[in-house]
């Protein structure tokens, strides 16, 4: 347990056995009364957000993860498959634990499942990751510089925006923290 003025960004804390990653600690010292610690918290079962706030006094539960690097094979049902690449071992992920990840899942892309007591609680995939273009509009000739950029449907559904000279069939490199376009890695 710790004291709850020493959660900060990133950790893992348990609340009724619910496990929240911290996205904003603040400290809030008011003129009157005891100090507070104002929290951001996603709880990792279902990504919701929570605005909770601790009083200087209490104490949380800090929670430790292990990560094992698995590598997606397919979607089964509603389900999606990961192996373990140390045990080849399989399991199935639901959308629920794999949130915005699902944007990602292509086959033998390897992704960080992070487990806590033997149980996958979150997923994170690689810094890039590239995806095939399946639908945008044709390039504009004479389209001027403010209008440089045009949505592009990936093939796992993810929408980004895209440079005018990217077409369908085109793969294409793309940032996973915040799903934009970085280059043109094969033209069709």
């Amino acid at each position: 347990m710790i004291k709850a003025t020493q959660i900060r960004k990133g950790m893992i804390i348990k609340i009724d056995d619910d496990l929240y990653k911290v996205l904003e600690a603040t400290h809030i010292t008011p003129g009157k009364g005891q100090a507070l610690m104002q929290t951001k918290l996603r709880r990792l079962r279902d990504q919701t957000l929570h605005d909770i706030r601790f009083r200087s006094i209490d104490k949380v539960e800090q929670a430790f993860l292990e990560t094992i690097e698995m590598e997606y094979l397919y979607q089964e049902g509603d389900g999606y498959v990961f192996m373990n690449l140390e045990t080849y071992e399989q399991i199935k992920l639901t959308p629920e634990i794999l949130g915005e990840t699902i944007y990602f899942l292509v086959p033998n892309v390897v992704f960080s499942v992070e487990m806590y007591e033997g149980r996958p609680v979150g997923v994170n995939p690689p810094l890039t990751i590239d995806l095939k273009v399946i639908k945008t509009e044709p390039y504009l000739k004479g389209a001027t510089q403010s209008a440089s950029n045009k949505p592009a449907t990936l093939e796992t559904n993810l929408v980004v925006s895209v440079p005018q000279f990217i077409k369908e069939g085109d793969i294409i490199r793309i940032d996973t923290r915040d799903n934009k376009y970085l280059e043109r890695v094969q033209s069709s």
